[in-house]
C-alpha cells in the first residue's frame, strides 16, 4: 500500500514538474517600439450621406510597457476628406517566433468631424485586432483590423478599416 502511495505521489510530482517547464517555453514574441507606414482601406460605407469606402495610408506605432504584455499603439490613418487619429491600448500574446497577435481599445479622433475618413465621420470607440512580426533585423511587418462603433453622424452605423504596412523597430 506504501508503495502505490509513494508510486502515485511521485506520478503527480513528476507530471506537475513538466507541466510547469513546458509552461515556460512559450514562444518569445516579438518585444521593442516601432513604427511604420503603409495602406488603410475603409470597408463601410455612409447610407445616410450615400459615401462610399475610402482607401488611403497609415502611419503606426507601437510602445512596448515595460515588464507588461500591454503597450501604448497610435494610427494615422489618411486619405479622405479628413484624417482618423486612434491611440489604443493593446494586449500582446506571443505565438511565434519574434511575432505577435494584439488585440485591444481606444478611440478615434477625426480631424474634422463631418468628413469621411475609413473609420466613419465622426469620433468614435474604436476595437482592434492584430498581428506584427519581425521579418529581419529591426524589420516590422504589421497588419490589423479596427472597428469603430457608431461611426457615422446622423446614423449608428459602425466603421470596418484594414491596416498593413512595414515599421522599423527602435
Amino acid at each position: 500500500m506504501r508503495t502505490n502511495v509513494f508510486v502515485a505521489s511521485t506520478l503527480v510530482a513528476t507530471s506537475i514538474l513538466l507541466c510547469t517547464s513546458i509552461a515556460h517555453a512559450q514562444p518569445a514574441g516579438m518585444d521593442g517600439n516601432y513604427i511604420g507606414a503603409g495602406i488603410s482601406a475603409g470597408t463601410t460605407r455612409d447610407t445616410v450621406r450615400d459615401e462610399g469606402e475610402v482607401f488611403g495610408g497609415n502611419i503606426q506605432g507601437r510602445f512596448v510597457i515595460p515588464q507588461t504584455p500591454v503597450s501604448v499603439r497610435g494610427a494615422v490613418l489618411f486619405g479622405g476628406d479628413a484624417t482618423a487619429i486612434v491611440p489604443t491600448v493593446t494586449y500582446d500574446v506571443p505565438v511565434g517566433k519574434n511575432t505577435n497577435l494584439y488585440v485591444g481599445g481606444g478611440y478615434s479622433f477625426i480631424t474634422s468631424n463631418g468628413q469621411h475618413t475609413q473609420l466613419g465621420n465622426r469620433d468614435a470607440a474604436v476595437v482592434t485586432l492584430g498581428a506584427e512580426s519581425e521579418v529581419s533585423r529591426n524589420v516590422i511587418i504589421y497588419g490589423d483590423a479596427k472597428w469603430a462603433i457608431d461611426a457615422y453622424e446622423n446614423s449608428n452605423g459602425d466603421a470596418l478599416s484594414f491596416q498593413t504596412g512595414v515599421g522599423l523597430r527602435f
